[in-house]
């Protein structure tokens, strides 16, 4: 009996001693782990074997060069977006100018350029008037002959364009004559008022009326904005739908209201003074503006 709880006794030690091992062995394990998730290694890339690394051949400069983005294309050109069914051309062509952007003391422009530049139709559309005469005169500087020579055209968008001080008006330029834009209406000079200054073209943006109201057509819209979109490429930038606004709130023929009066000319001598002649040609003639139609014709007609 005693011999055999000897032998237990030994059995119980032993298997302790077993015991005590694993778990050492269970403990040492644990602490040289690092964390990490279950199932993924938590070693560091760098620790990784040699025979971890990705296979395949070294990259050459070959292969870096073929992988490198191509240059891309020159840019497109797009086309400004169209803003009406008109196209219109910047009045004056193949020469070099320079013109004003504010309200001086009518709503036009003066256009400076070379004299013999070309006047050409801002859009397709019909002769309306020719001056043929430079009647101006500083001592009397009435506003009717202020623009010398000039011609208007009734565009195909029912606005009227007036182009003055011309040096000459185009030969076959008469009123009922149809014209596209860009074609030849005149050539730039220095008649009417612009005698003592350098040569211009008066430009102006109105709408139709007879002759009689000649101050309507010296201009009522003003143009920069237009002459600069036709001088920058936009070519369907259209005055029109200012003008018939303009042209409903103020009627077809508003009262002039800027330079309507003439000045008194000063007494050269007490001798009667000659009548005018009424033929021969010559800046003395009698008013030469010829219009296609007299009477006040509805916008865009």
């Amino acid at each position: 009996m005693e011999t055999v709880t000897r032998v237990e006794i030994m059995r119980s030690g032993h298997f302790g001693l077993r015991a005590a091992a694993a778990a050492a062995l269970l403990l040492t394990g644990a602490c040289t782990q690092a964390p990490g998730l279950a199932g993924v290694s938590a070693q560091s890339p760098s620790a990784l074997s040699p025979s971890a690394t990705p296979s395949g051949p070294a990259p050459t400069a070959e292969g870096q060069a073929a992988a490198q983005h191509p240059k891309g294309d020159d840019p497109v050109n797009v086309p400004p977006p169209k803003l009406s069914k008109y196209t219109y051309a910047f009045p004056v062509k193949g020469c070099k100018t320079s013109y004003q952007r504010k309200l001086l003391v009518l709503p036009k422009t003066t256009i400076w350029a070379k004299q013999g530049c070309a006047f050409v139709a801002p859009t397709d559309g019909v002769v309306d008037e020719v001056n043929l005469v430079n009647k101006w005169n500083p001592a009397t500087d009435a506003g009717v002959d202020r623009e010398g020579r000039f011609v208007t055209i009734i565009g195909d968008d029912g606005v009227r364009y007036l182009g003055g001080h011309l040096d000459v008006v185009a030969d076959g330029v008469k009123p009922g004559v149809r014209v596209k834009a860009g074609q030849l209406l005149g050539r730039v000079g220095k008649t009417g008022n612009a005698r003592d200054t350098g040569s211009n073209l008066y430009f102006a943006i109105s709408w139709k009326t007879g002759p009689a109201y000649w101050w309507v057509r010296r201009g009522m819209v003003e143009p920069w904005d237009y002459l600069d979109a036709w001088d920058s490429g936009n070519r369907t930038f259209s005055p029109r739908e200012e003008t018939l606004k303009l042209r409903g709130k103020l009627g077809e023929t508003p009262p002039c209201s800027v330079q309507c009066g003439t000045r008194q000319p000063v007494p050269q001598s007490s001798k009667s003074p000659r009548p005018k002649k009424t033929g021969g040609g010559g800046d003395d003639d009698v008013d030469k503006v010829i219009t296609i139609n007299p009477s006040i014709a509805p916008f865009g007609q």
